[in-house]
């Protein structure tokens, strides 16, 4: 296989077809979350290693060259801690080990070493809203009233009328308590049955997860991604939440009730604080990143506190928003303009549980597709990548009787199975995810062109696109960390600049547009022909979804 040549434009900026400057050696770099790029795996999904058709570290290890070649700074792992995989990991049964499908702790520590060994750091899951109900914490607490225990969740008697404490409903759309007959009360559960919550006003709670945190920095783990921040606290007093209205988000609408006492409450940034100071603790200073599921930016500022609480959070505005260039533009208008200064914006348009952003954002449109990671890859503040993203890969098809996520609740959502299906290395038997003749856990999207194998030998492909993004924006301050300004742009464009250095320009139509840009020459187009095109006069046409990324002329 052989990378495409670097045109001029390219070379003059450094970018050969050297190793990314994330494949150096890992050094002490203070907020190196800013400037790289963050590459989400799903892991029973990556690779599978051992020939039982789920994926594993081992595999995951065994990609690491992979991802060192395409340039990302840092992977962020699914839980691999055990689970009865309920809900595959979210479902945790013990937070200091890990899941035997998935490999075990010394896998674990040769996956960090070899890692790192690559300038990669590692993000793992962390789950402190609610345990599994077979973890031995509620094992204890669901055995006695007096159980030193019980308090670690939350459990109530029956409200006056004999049913469950309040009219909170869990991420399903049923009653969020289920009745213990044992000890003749009920339990909390925002999710599944099975995924009890914890009680985050119990102080013995608090200190576990000191450990917890604790034990895996140890291990050398880089940072976390903290599921459910929002979810931590709920009210002391359990009163009902009120109904929803139609100025509600359509998922809290289809629930029936605002999240104003089970979800969002203020106190859960006392334990935020805490986290932050125990990731201080460590040299350089760990990644707290947010999973705050809420749908305004205001909210979500509220997750970073005054630089005291998470690092980044889960941009769910952006992620949601519909494709086109006005909505997007706005939420990160918005970022810009909503966002404390200290808080550094996060960009996500796929993840394993949403709709994969080259179906529900591109209509499976390929050359949308290369747009939108010319986007994600270009704007101000950390990106995300989906394991798989970086192929244009969609969403892959699931028979109703292979589907296997179990927090399925229509209408909202069917399953989330189709956004995690296994990852397409090649066009053979087994998709290079397994061994030929093995079935994966979950099937296999289209092979044939979507795959690493097919679009490594193509330099024209969406994953060399990517790559060289990536390189640009590693080799480019004004692009990883220079300041944004959007620019008058003509309908179903967007265009911005980055510094003084770059323009963007991205045509999110289908149809032709003419952007008024700075002169300069284009660096990176996603239309490759175009790579190199001088632009003078300060327009430029855009063919339908097209992007270019355009190194700015010096002006005496």
């Amino acid at each position: 296989m052989t990378d495409k040549p670097q045109n001029a434009a390219q070379a003059n900026l450094g970018l050969s077809g050297a190793q990314p400057s994330s494949g150096e050696a890992l050094d002490a770099q203070e907020n190196w979350w800013r400037t790289a790029v963050i590459y989400l795996i799903y892991t029973r999904s990556y690779a599978d290693s051992n020939g039982d058709g789920i994926g594993d570290i081992q595999g995951v290890i065994a990609k690491l060259d992979y991802l060192s070649w395409l340039g990302v700074g840092a992977i962020w792992l699914t839980p691999v801690t055990p689970s009865p995989n309920d809900d595959f990991g979210y479902d945790v049964s013990d937070y200091f080990g890990v899941e035997p499908q998935l490999g075990t702790m010394d896998d674990v520590e040769l996956l960090i070493a070899e890692s790192h060994a690559r300038g990669i750091r590692v993000i793992f899951d962390i789950v402190p809203n609610h345990t599994s109900d077979r973890h031995q914490w509620f094992v204890e607490s669901r055995s006695s009233r007096d159980n030193q225990r019980r308090d670690w969740y939350v459990w109530a008697d029956s409200a006056a009328t004999g049913g469950p404490p309040n009219n909170w409903v869990d991420h399903t759309g049923r009653s969020a308590w289920e009745w213990d007959a044992r000890t003749e009360q009920w339990y909390l559960h925002n999710f599944l049955v099975s995924q009890p919550d914890l009680n985050w006003w119990n102080e013995g709670v608090c200190q576990q997860f000191d450990e917890i945190f604790g034990f895996w920095f140890a291990k050398g783990v880089d940072g976390f991604r903290i599921d459910v921040t929002q979810g931590l606290i709920k009210d002391s007093e359990l009163r009902d939440n009120p109904p929803a209205d139609d100025t509600d988000h359509p998922d809290v609408a289809a629930r029936g009730q605002k999240y104003v006492y089970n979800l969002n409450r203020p106190e859960r940034h006392e334990i935020l604080r805490r986290w932050r100071a125990l990731a201080r603790e460590y040299s350089p200073e760990r990644l707290l990143y947010g999973e705050s599921y809420v749908f305004d930016i205001p909210s979500l500022a509220h997750c970073y506190g005054n630089d005291d609480e998470c690092h980044l959070g889960l941009n769910v505005p952006f992620l949601l928003s519909s494709w086109s260039a006005p909505a997007l533009s706005a939420v990160v208008a918005q970022c810009e303009k909503v966002l404390p200064s200290s808080a550094w914006p996060c960009w996500t348009m796929s993840t394993q549980d949403e709709s994969r952003f080259t179906t529900r954002w591109c209509g499976n449109n390929p050359q949308a597709a290369r747009c939108a990671l010319m986007m994600l890859l270009t704007l101000r503040g950390t990106p995300i990548l989906y394991y798989g993203d970086e192929l244009a890969m969609p969403d892959t098809e699931v028979p109703e009787a292979l589907m296997t996520d179990r927090m399925a609740n229509p209408p909202v959502r069917i399953s989330r199975d189709f956004e995690r299906t296994p990852m397409q290395w090649s066009s053979g038997s087994g998709g290079g995810f397994c061994e030929a003749g093995v079935v994966p856990w979950l099937p296999f999207g289209e092979l044939d062109t979507c795959n690493v194998e097919s679009q490594r030998a193509d330099p024209d492909s969406a994953l060399h696109l990517c790559r060289e993004l990536i390189q640009l924006r590693a080799a480019s301050p004004a692009l990883h960390s220079g300041p944004y300004r959007a620019l008058p742009s003509p309908d179903g464009a967007w265009v911005y600049l980055r510094g003084s250095e770059f323009a963007v320009a991205l045509n999110m139509s289908e149809h032709d547009v003419e952007a008024a840009c700075p002169d300069g020459k284009v660096v990176i187009s996603t239309l490759r022909s175009h790579d190199g095109r001088v632009v003078d006069g300060g327009a430029t046409m855009l063919s339908p979804y097209e992007g270019i990324v355009l190194a700015v002329a010096e002006t005496s």
